[in-house]
Protein backbone atom coordinates (compact mmCIF):
# COMPACT_ATOMS: atom_id res chain seq x y z
CA UNK A 1 0.00 0.00 0.00
CA UNK A 2 1.37 3.30 -0.78
CA UNK A 3 1.22 6.19 1.65
CA UNK A 4 -0.16 9.79 1.13
CA UNK A 5 -0.32 12.60 2.83
CA UNK A 6 -2.65 15.30 1.16
CA UNK A 7 -1.71 18.95 1.84
CA UNK A 8 -2.95 22.30 0.24
CA UNK A 9 -0.83 23.33 -3.18
CA UNK A 10 0.65 26.58 -2.42
CA UNK A 11 0.83 29.03 -5.47
CA UNK A 12 3.10 31.04 -7.17
CA UNK A 13 2.99 34.95 -8.07
CA UNK A 14 1.16 35.53 -11.56
CA UNK A 15 0.45 39.01 -12.71
CA UNK A 16 -2.97 39.00 -15.08
CA UNK A 17 -3.62 42.63 -15.54
CA UNK A 18 -6.52 42.49 -17.78
CA UNK A 19 -8.41 39.75 -19.55
CA UNK A 20 -7.49 38.79 -23.14
CA UNK A 21 -10.16 40.29 -24.75
CA UNK A 22 -10.42 43.64 -23.49
CA UNK A 23 -6.08 43.73 -23.23
CA UNK A 24 -6.32 42.61 -27.50
CA UNK A 25 -9.05 45.81 -28.26
CA UNK A 26 -7.05 48.55 -25.82
CA UNK A 27 -3.36 47.44 -27.35
CA UNK A 28 -4.73 47.82 -31.17
CA UNK A 29 -6.22 51.59 -29.79
CA UNK A 30 -2.70 52.17 -28.00
CA UNK A 31 -0.88 51.38 -31.16
CA UNK A 32 -3.87 53.22 -33.71
CA UNK A 33 -3.40 56.24 -31.44
CA UNK A 34 0.54 55.77 -31.08
CA UNK A 35 1.01 55.63 -35.02
CA UNK A 36 -1.75 58.36 -35.95
CA UNK A 37 0.79 61.12 -34.25
CA UNK A 38 3.52 60.01 -32.58
CA UNK A 39 4.50 63.48 -31.63
CA UNK A 40 1.41 63.74 -29.44
CA UNK A 41 1.98 62.94 -25.77
CA UNK A 42 -0.60 59.49 -25.27
CA UNK A 43 -2.82 58.94 -22.41
CA UNK A 44 -1.74 56.79 -19.24
CA UNK A 45 -3.94 53.95 -20.70
CA UNK A 46 -2.52 54.41 -24.56
CA UNK A 47 1.16 53.87 -22.71
CA UNK A 48 0.12 51.27 -21.06
CA UNK A 49 -0.84 48.87 -23.77
CA UNK A 50 1.58 50.00 -25.91
CA UNK A 51 3.56 48.70 -22.67
CA UNK A 52 1.68 45.59 -22.88
CA UNK A 53 2.43 45.04 -26.02
CA UNK A 54 6.27 45.34 -26.20
CA UNK A 55 5.71 43.02 -23.83
CA UNK A 56 3.97 40.18 -25.29
CA UNK A 57 5.71 40.75 -29.21
CA UNK A 58 1.50 42.04 -29.70
CA UNK A 59 1.73 43.76 -33.21
CA UNK A 60 5.75 44.91 -32.15
CA UNK A 61 8.46 42.78 -31.87
CA UNK A 62 8.68 41.58 -28.14
CA UNK A 63 11.05 44.05 -26.41
CA UNK A 64 11.35 43.92 -22.40
CA UNK A 65 13.01 47.27 -22.03
CA UNK A 66 10.91 49.34 -24.65
CA UNK A 67 7.96 48.10 -22.41
CA UNK A 68 8.79 49.08 -19.05
CA UNK A 69 9.40 52.21 -20.70
CA UNK A 70 5.99 53.13 -21.68
CA UNK A 71 4.92 51.39 -18.52
CA UNK A 72 7.23 54.18 -16.53
CA UNK A 73 5.77 56.67 -18.34
CA UNK A 74 2.00 55.79 -17.67
CA UNK A 75 2.49 54.70 -13.79
CA UNK A 76 4.65 57.92 -13.71
CA UNK A 77 0.91 59.33 -14.43
CA UNK A 78 -0.58 57.08 -11.54
CA UNK A 79 -1.78 54.24 -13.80
CA UNK A 80 -2.05 51.48 -11.30
CA UNK A 81 -1.82 48.79 -14.15
CA UNK A 82 1.24 50.20 -15.28
CA UNK A 83 2.41 50.53 -11.74
CA UNK A 84 1.69 46.56 -10.81
CA UNK A 85 3.64 45.60 -14.46
CA UNK A 86 6.94 47.60 -13.11
CA UNK A 87 6.24 46.11 -10.09
CA UNK A 88 6.47 42.54 -11.95
CA UNK A 89 9.01 43.71 -14.33
CA UNK A 90 11.60 44.65 -11.39
CA UNK A 91 10.82 41.52 -9.70
CA UNK A 92 11.30 39.11 -12.08
CA UNK A 93 14.15 41.06 -14.22
CA UNK A 94 12.38 42.15 -17.51
CA UNK A 95 13.74 45.03 -18.95
CA UNK A 96 15.50 45.92 -15.50
CA UNK A 97 17.56 44.25 -13.15
CA UNK A 98 16.18 42.29 -10.96
CA UNK A 99 15.35 44.46 -7.96
CA UNK A 100 12.67 43.29 -5.36
CA UNK A 101 12.92 46.91 -2.93
CA UNK A 102 11.71 48.29 -6.25
CA UNK A 103 9.03 45.98 -6.91
CA UNK A 104 7.43 46.11 -3.70
CA UNK A 105 7.47 49.98 -4.12
CA UNK A 106 5.71 49.63 -7.43
CA UNK A 107 3.63 47.17 -6.44
CA UNK A 108 2.67 49.25 -3.07
CA UNK A 109 1.61 52.16 -5.10
CA UNK A 110 -0.88 50.18 -7.16
CA UNK A 111 -1.99 47.93 -4.40
CA UNK A 112 -2.87 51.40 -2.90
CA UNK A 113 -5.31 52.36 -5.55
CA UNK A 114 -7.08 49.02 -4.83
CA UNK A 115 -5.03 47.24 -7.90
CA UNK A 116 -5.91 43.18 -6.70
CA UNK A 117 -3.43 41.42 -8.93
CA UNK A 118 -0.86 44.22 -7.66
CA UNK A 119 -1.89 43.41 -3.97
CA UNK A 120 -1.73 39.72 -4.63
CA UNK A 121 1.86 40.11 -5.96
CA UNK A 122 2.88 42.01 -3.18
CA UNK A 123 1.17 39.56 -0.41
CA UNK A 124 3.42 36.66 -2.62
CA UNK A 125 6.95 39.16 -1.80
CA UNK A 126 5.89 39.58 1.67
CA UNK A 127 4.90 36.10 2.41
CA UNK A 128 7.81 34.49 0.64
CA UNK A 129 9.33 32.06 2.79
CA UNK A 130 13.28 32.59 1.51
CA UNK A 131 15.32 35.10 2.50
CA UNK A 132 16.62 37.12 -0.58
CA UNK A 133 19.01 39.69 1.17
CA UNK A 134 17.39 42.52 -0.67
CA UNK A 135 15.99 44.58 1.74
CA UNK A 136 12.21 43.14 1.37
CA UNK A 137 12.05 41.33 4.90
CA UNK A 138 9.40 38.50 5.41
CA UNK A 139 6.32 39.89 7.13
CA UNK A 140 3.27 37.53 7.49
CA UNK A 141 1.05 39.81 9.00
CA UNK A 142 1.12 42.42 5.79
CA UNK A 143 1.39 39.66 3.21
CA UNK A 144 -2.25 38.38 4.88
CA UNK A 145 -3.35 42.16 4.84
CA UNK A 146 -2.80 42.12 0.98
CA UNK A 147 -3.74 38.76 -0.21
CA UNK A 148 -6.89 39.61 1.64
CA UNK A 149 -7.85 43.15 0.26
CA UNK A 150 -7.30 41.13 -3.28
CA UNK A 151 -8.73 37.66 -1.97
CA UNK A 152 -12.27 40.50 -1.37
CA UNK A 153 -12.31 41.64 -4.58
CA UNK A 154 -12.93 38.13 -5.86
CA UNK A 155 -9.23 36.92 -6.61
CA UNK A 156 -8.83 32.94 -6.53
CA UNK A 157 -4.82 33.18 -6.56
CA UNK A 158 -5.18 35.62 -3.27
CA UNK A 159 -7.85 33.61 -1.68
CA UNK A 160 -6.07 30.68 -1.81
CA UNK A 161 -3.46 31.63 -0.53
CA UNK A 162 -4.92 33.56 2.16
CA UNK A 163 -6.54 30.08 2.47
CA UNK A 164 -3.20 28.31 2.78
CA UNK A 165 -2.17 31.23 5.70
CA UNK A 166 -4.65 30.54 7.87
CA UNK A 167 -4.06 26.85 7.25
CA UNK A 168 -0.56 26.58 8.51
CA UNK A 169 -1.19 29.49 10.91
CA UNK A 170 1.38 32.21 9.28
CA UNK A 171 0.36 35.38 10.39
CA UNK A 172 -1.85 34.86 13.07
CA UNK A 173 -4.09 32.07 14.67
CA UNK A 174 -3.75 28.53 12.68
CA UNK A 175 -7.43 28.17 11.59
CA UNK A 176 -8.91 25.51 9.25
CA UNK A 177 -12.94 26.50 9.15
CA UNK A 178 -11.66 30.18 7.93
CA UNK A 179 -8.58 28.59 5.35
CA UNK A 180 -11.80 26.50 3.96
CA UNK A 181 -14.10 29.25 3.57
CA UNK A 182 -11.17 31.06 1.45
CA UNK A 183 -10.82 27.28 -1.13
CA UNK A 184 -14.54 26.86 -1.35
CA UNK A 185 -14.46 30.93 -3.02
CA UNK A 186 -11.78 30.00 -5.17
CA UNK A 187 -12.88 26.33 -5.73
CA UNK A 188 -16.87 28.16 -6.70
CA UNK A 189 -15.31 30.18 -9.43
CA UNK A 190 -13.99 27.01 -10.85
CA UNK A 191 -10.03 27.22 -10.00
CA UNK A 192 -8.25 24.23 -9.70
CA UNK A 193 -6.12 24.91 -7.07
CA UNK A 194 -8.89 26.01 -4.83
CA UNK A 195 -11.06 23.12 -5.83
CA UNK A 196 -7.84 20.73 -5.05
CA UNK A 197 -6.96 22.25 -1.22
CA UNK A 198 -10.91 22.36 -0.90
CA UNK A 199 -10.53 17.95 -1.11
CA UNK A 200 -7.76 17.90 1.43
CA UNK A 201 -9.82 20.06 3.56
CA UNK A 202 -12.70 16.86 3.26
CA UNK A 203 -10.08 14.14 3.07
CA UNK A 204 -8.17 15.05 5.76
CA UNK A 205 -11.27 16.40 8.35
CA UNK A 206 -9.74 19.90 8.87
CA UNK A 207 -12.13 22.54 9.10
CA UNK A 208 -14.93 20.63 7.71
CA UNK A 209 -16.37 17.30 8.85
CA UNK A 210 -14.26 14.19 7.05
CA UNK A 211 -16.38 13.15 4.44
CA UNK A 212 -14.20 11.36 1.30
CA UNK A 213 -17.33 11.15 -0.57
CA UNK A 214 -17.03 14.89 -0.74
CA UNK A 215 -13.38 15.19 -0.92
CA UNK A 216 -13.53 12.66 -4.37
CA UNK A 217 -15.86 15.02 -5.83
CA UNK A 218 -13.50 18.22 -5.49
CA UNK A 219 -10.67 15.90 -6.44
CA UNK A 220 -12.00 14.93 -9.57
CA UNK A 221 -13.22 18.86 -10.35
CA UNK A 222 -9.39 19.90 -10.10
CA UNK A 223 -8.42 16.12 -12.07
CA UNK A 224 -10.49 17.37 -14.96
CA UNK A 225 -8.47 20.78 -15.56
CA UNK A 226 -5.60 19.00 -15.31
CA UNK A 227 -4.61 19.18 -11.77
CA UNK A 228 -1.61 17.01 -11.23
CA UNK A 229 -2.17 16.90 -6.77
CA UNK A 230 -5.97 16.20 -8.21
CA UNK A 231 -5.24 14.00 -10.59
CA UNK A 232 -3.08 12.08 -8.09
CA UNK A 233 -5.67 12.40 -4.91
CA UNK A 234 -8.83 10.56 -7.09
CA UNK A 235 -6.63 8.14 -8.49
CA UNK A 236 -5.79 7.41 -4.85
CA UNK A 237 -9.29 7.47 -3.87
CA UNK A 238 -10.10 4.63 -6.57
CA UNK A 239 -6.63 3.22 -5.29
CA UNK A 240 -7.93 2.43 -1.73
CA UNK A 241 -12.09 3.46 -2.14
CA UNK A 242 -12.24 5.96 -0.24
CA UNK A 243 -15.32 8.01 -1.50
CA UNK A 244 -15.53 5.95 -4.60
CA UNK A 245 -15.88 2.29 -5.39
CA UNK A 246 -12.31 0.88 -5.16
CA UNK A 247 -11.33 0.71 -8.45
CA UNK A 248 -7.41 -0.51 -9.25
CA UNK A 249 -7.59 0.42 -13.19
CA UNK A 250 -8.78 3.75 -12.86
CA UNK A 251 -6.81 4.87 -10.05
CA UNK A 252 -3.86 3.85 -12.89
CA UNK A 253 -5.36 6.04 -15.40
CA UNK A 254 -5.45 8.94 -12.46
CA UNK A 255 -2.20 7.91 -11.45
CA UNK A 256 -0.16 8.11 -14.95
CA UNK A 257 -2.21 11.07 -16.05
CA UNK A 258 -0.67 12.67 -13.02
CA UNK A 259 2.86 10.50 -13.05
CA UNK A 260 3.26 12.79 -16.67
CA UNK A 261 2.74 15.84 -15.36
CA UNK A 262 5.97 14.86 -13.28
CA UNK A 263 3.89 14.01 -9.81
CA UNK A 264 6.30 12.33 -7.63
CA UNK A 265 3.54 10.97 -5.66
CA UNK A 266 1.73 9.43 -8.74
CA UNK A 267 5.30 8.19 -10.03
CA UNK A 268 5.28 5.94 -7.14
CA UNK A 269 2.05 4.89 -6.85
CA UNK A 270 2.62 4.00 -10.80
CA UNK A 271 5.95 1.85 -9.88
CA UNK A 272 4.04 0.37 -6.56
CA UNK A 273 1.17 -0.79 -8.80
CA UNK A 274 2.95 -2.27 -11.60
CA UNK A 275 5.51 -4.19 -8.72
CA UNK A 276 2.19 -5.76 -7.02
CA UNK A 277 0.24 -6.04 -10.02
CA UNK A 278 -2.20 -3.87 -9.06
CA UNK A 279 -4.41 -2.70 -12.14
CA UNK A 280 -1.69 -3.35 -14.52
CA UNK A 281 -0.29 -6.83 -14.93
CA UNK A 282 2.98 -7.00 -12.63
CA UNK A 283 6.14 -5.30 -14.83
CA UNK A 284 9.17 -4.83 -12.47
CA UNK A 285 10.82 -3.31 -15.49
CA UNK A 286 7.86 -0.84 -15.04
CA UNK A 287 8.01 -0.74 -11.98
CA UNK A 288 11.82 0.32 -11.65
CA UNK A 289 11.32 3.09 -14.12
CA UNK A 290 8.56 4.98 -12.13
CA UNK A 291 10.58 4.52 -8.89
CA UNK A 292 13.48 5.94 -10.60
CA UNK A 293 11.34 8.82 -12.01
CA UNK A 294 9.82 9.60 -8.80
CA UNK A 295 13.06 8.91 -6.61
CA UNK A 296 15.22 11.61 -8.89
CA UNK A 297 12.54 14.26 -7.65
CA UNK A 298 13.77 13.37 -3.88
CA UNK A 299 10.88 11.21 -3.02
CA UNK A 300 11.68 8.61 0.21
CA UNK A 301 9.21 6.62 -0.23
CA UNK A 302 10.15 5.89 -3.67
CA UNK A 303 13.96 6.45 -3.29
CA UNK A 304 13.34 3.25 -0.69
CA UNK A 305 11.51 1.26 -3.02
CA UNK A 306 13.95 1.19 -5.95
CA UNK A 307 16.49 0.16 -2.39
CA UNK A 308 14.49 -2.76 -2.15
CA UNK A 309 14.45 -3.27 -5.87
CA UNK A 310 18.50 -3.49 -6.29
CA UNK A 311 18.28 -5.48 -3.24
CA UNK A 312 16.31 -8.41 -4.73
CA UNK A 313 17.21 -7.57 -8.23
CA UNK A 314 13.80 -7.36 -9.73
CA UNK A 315 13.85 -4.91 -12.56
CA UNK A 316 17.53 -4.32 -12.32
CA UNK A 317 20.58 -6.86 -11.63
CA UNK A 318 20.96 -7.42 -8.12
CA UNK A 319 23.16 -4.47 -6.63
CA UNK A 320 23.49 -3.88 -2.97
CA UNK A 321 25.84 -0.81 -2.76
CA UNK A 322 23.11 0.64 -5.10
CA UNK A 323 20.81 -0.42 -2.92
CA UNK A 324 22.42 1.16 0.23
CA UNK A 325 22.57 4.31 -1.94
CA UNK A 326 19.00 5.13 -1.95
CA UNK A 327 18.27 3.45 1.09
CA UNK A 328 20.58 6.21 2.48
CA UNK A 329 19.15 9.05 0.72
CA UNK A 330 15.71 7.73 2.15
CA UNK A 331 17.02 7.46 5.69
CA UNK A 332 18.50 10.60 5.49
CA UNK A 333 15.09 12.43 4.77
CA UNK A 334 14.27 10.40 8.16
CA UNK A 335 12.15 7.31 6.37
CA UNK A 336 11.71 4.64 9.19
CA UNK A 337 11.65 1.74 6.82
CA UNK A 338 14.89 3.61 5.17
CA UNK A 339 16.55 3.69 7.75
CA UNK A 340 15.65 0.15 9.24
CA UNK A 341 17.40 -1.12 6.00
CA UNK A 342 20.17 0.78 6.33
CA UNK A 343 20.63 -0.60 9.38
CA UNK A 344 19.90 -4.06 8.31
CA UNK A 345 22.47 -3.52 5.74
CA UNK A 346 25.34 -2.02 8.15
CA UNK A 347 24.79 -5.44 10.45
CA UNK A 348 24.93 -7.67 7.37
CA UNK A 349 27.66 -5.84 5.85
CA UNK A 350 25.58 -5.74 2.55
CA UNK A 351 26.97 -3.03 0.23
CA UNK A 352 28.49 -1.28 3.13
CA UNK A 353 31.28 -2.72 5.44
CA UNK A 354 30.06 -4.60 8.14
CA UNK A 355 29.63 -1.61 11.33
CA UNK A 356 27.13 -2.42 14.31
CA UNK A 357 28.02 1.29 15.57
CA UNK A 358 26.35 2.24 12.30
CA UNK A 359 23.52 -0.77 12.70
CA UNK A 360 22.32 0.38 16.22
CA UNK A 361 22.42 3.75 14.97
CA UNK A 362 19.97 3.33 12.45
CA UNK A 363 17.92 0.90 13.84
CA UNK A 364 17.54 3.37 16.91
CA UNK A 365 16.40 6.10 14.67
CA UNK A 366 13.73 3.69 13.06
CA UNK A 367 12.54 2.41 16.74
CA UNK A 368 12.02 5.98 17.64
CA UNK A 369 9.69 6.55 15.21
CA UNK A 370 7.53 3.63 15.72
CA UNK A 371 9.05 0.99 13.36
CA UNK A 372 8.25 -2.06 14.64
CA UNK A 373 11.30 -4.67 13.06
CA UNK A 374 13.51 -1.80 14.14
CA UNK A 375 12.64 -1.54 16.91
CA UNK A 376 13.02 -5.48 17.69
CA UNK A 377 16.65 -5.44 15.85
CA UNK A 378 17.88 -2.68 18.01
CA UNK A 379 16.13 -5.13 21.20
CA UNK A 380 18.78 -7.75 19.90
CA UNK A 381 21.61 -5.52 19.79
CA UNK A 382 20.79 -4.92 23.62
CA UNK A 383 20.46 -8.56 24.06
CA UNK A 384 23.61 -9.22 22.08
CA UNK A 385 26.01 -6.35 23.26
CA UNK A 386 27.05 -5.60 19.71
CA UNK A 387 28.33 -2.07 20.06
CA UNK A 388 26.16 -1.17 22.86
CA UNK A 389 26.75 -2.62 26.34
CA UNK A 390 24.51 -5.76 26.75
CA UNK A 391 21.92 -4.59 28.67
CA UNK A 392 18.40 -7.50 29.09
CA UNK A 393 16.20 -4.46 30.35
CA UNK A 394 16.64 -2.45 26.87
CA UNK A 395 16.41 -5.15 25.13
CA UNK A 396 13.13 -6.04 26.56
CA UNK A 397 11.79 -2.38 26.67
CA UNK A 398 12.40 -2.65 22.93
CA UNK A 399 11.15 -6.08 22.16
CA UNK A 400 7.66 -4.49 24.38
CA UNK A 401 7.58 -1.52 21.62
CA UNK A 402 7.62 -4.10 18.82
CA UNK A 403 5.25 -6.37 20.10
CA UNK A 404 2.35 -3.82 20.95
CA UNK A 405 2.67 -3.77 17.07
CA UNK A 406 2.24 -7.27 16.65
CA UNK A 407 5.62 -8.06 15.74
CA UNK A 408 6.07 -12.02 16.18
CA UNK A 409 9.73 -12.19 16.47
CA UNK A 410 9.39 -9.76 19.60
CA UNK A 411 7.32 -12.02 21.41
CA UNK A 412 9.70 -14.66 20.83
CA UNK A 413 12.37 -12.95 22.10
CA UNK A 414 10.51 -11.95 25.42
CA UNK A 415 9.54 -15.46 25.92
CA UNK A 416 13.34 -16.64 25.78
CA UNK A 417 13.80 -13.37 28.29
CA UNK A 418 10.89 -15.44 30.60
CA UNK A 419 9.07 -12.58 29.72
CA UNK A 420 5.32 -13.97 29.53
CA UNK A 421 4.02 -10.27 28.05
CA UNK A 422 0.51 -9.81 26.72
CA UNK A 423 -0.70 -6.90 24.65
Amino acid sequence: MTERENLPAIIVAQDVVISTTQRGSLVMRGLAAFQENKKRELDADAQFNLGYAYENGKGVPQDHKEAVKWYLLAAKQGHAGAQSSLGYAYGHGEGFPQDRKEAVKWYLLAADQGHATAQYNLGCMLGCMCDHGDGVPQNYKEAMKWYRLAAEQGFTHAQINLGLMYYYGEGGDQDYEEAVKWFRLAAAQGNADGQYNLGCAYDNGEGVPQDYKEAAKWFRLAAAQGNADGQYSLGYAYDHGEGVPQDRKEAVKWYLLAADQDNAKAQHSLGYAYDHGEGVPQDYNEAVKWFQRAAYQGLAEAQNNLGLMYQKGRGVPQDHKEAAGWHRLAAEQGYASAQYSLGLRYKDGQGVPQDYKMAVKWFRLAADQGHATGQWELGKMYQDGRCVEKNDEQAAYWFQKAAEQGNVRALESLKKLGIDWKK
